[in-house]
């Protein structure tokens, strides 16, 4: 038979971690707390939408389409877009505040900044694919990240990297709602 002062201290450590856990499930957004006001933060995203063209013996990957967003610590957007070769006007665009701290925080808490820069390898039977790139420039500090869309590849693409990329796809979306 078990002693019960086995069972209260296997318990404790249960106890705990369900006290860690109710408040993440409860609460899943990005805490702001490691942002502080002198932050300063600038986002560079880019989408590459990519065929790509067969010339026999060679092939070659082009663009088809490519988005350019950049975000300043001040809520300044600049949205542009070069379909096919050819580029089309700058839409520019303000977020808010809080929306600047909500990709801070979620840059800081999430260690963004920490991923490894490795390069995914595309599949051979791939042949229209969209990539990604990320240029973070938090406090003088800057990091770079390339990746595929996950169809493309077979290897394992962060969440952390995913997360960003919902965040800035939704600017995109909302700039382009408003124009």
């Amino acid at each position: 038979m078990v002693k019960p002062v086995l069972l209260i201290v296997g318990a404790i450590p249960v106890i705990l971690a369900i006290l860690i856990a109710i408040p993440m499930i409860t609460k899943p957004d990005i805490p702001f707390s490691a942002v502080v006001p002198t932050d300063q933060i600038e986002l560079e995203y880019t989408k590459h939408q990519l065929q790509k063209i067969s010339f026999g013996v060679t092939e070659e990957t082009q663009s088809q389409k490519t988005e350019i967003l950049v975000i300043k610590d001040d809520g300044t957007v600049r949205y542009s877009v070069i379909d096919k070769g050819n580029p089309k006007p700058d839409q520019r665009s303000t977020i808010e505040e809080e929306k600047v701290r909500k990709l801070t925080a979620l840059i800081k808490e999430t260690g963004f900044m920490a991923i490894p820069s490795e390069s995914f390898e595309i599949g051979e039977d791939i042949d229209a694919y969209k990539k990604s790139s990320l240029k973070v420039t938090l406090n003088g500090q800057t990091k770079q990240i390339h990746w595929p869309e996950q169809n493309a590849t077979s290897q394992f693409i962060p969440p952390i990297i995913t997360m960003v990329e919902l965040e800035l796809d939704q600017i995109i979306s909302d700039i382009q709602n408003n124009n």
